[in-house]
């Protein structure tokens, strides 16, 4: 269902999440979650423009969650990195359906509402294999 590049950004993201929380290098990362190195710093780069990680420099340096666990959806990872599909307009092109979508079309995208109100509805901290409330 995910795009492999946002399956990597929810490996990365859940690691994250993880304890002990720190930052972690894109290499450590790269090896936790058995991303190729290279695509790890493309998917990391997009997660710090969207905000849902941080990254530093340094001997100390690396990337973390830019907020607790518990306040990232799934969908905003998703979202960062490969937006979910909506339907628009109908692509039959038929002048019947310039002002709503066809029945098919209409259906596919409350589908893909679902879907969104679902990721939308779990948190990183859910991924996790933690206890709730520690």
């Amino acid at each position: 269902m995910f795009s492999q590049t946002a399956e990597y950004a929810l490996r990365a993201a859940v690691m994250l999440a993880e304890p002990p929380l720190r930052a972690l290098s894109a290499a450590e990362l790269a090896r936790l979650t058995e991303v190729p190195p290279p695509y790890l710093f493309k998917v990391m780069g997009q997660l710090v423009r969207a905000g849902v990680v941080t990254g530093q420099r340094g001997k100390n340096g690396g990337y973390r969650l830019s907020r607790p666990a518990d306040e990232i959806s799934v969908l905003e990872v998703v979202n960062a990195v490969d937006p979910l599909p909506r339907i628009r307009h109908c692509p039959l092109g038929r002048p019947e359906h310039e002002q709503a979508l066809c029945p098919l079309h209409r259906q596919l995208d409350d589908t893909y509402a679902q879907i969104e109100h679902t990721l939308g509805a779990r948190t990183l901290a859910e991924m996790t294999d933690i206890p709730a409330n520690q």
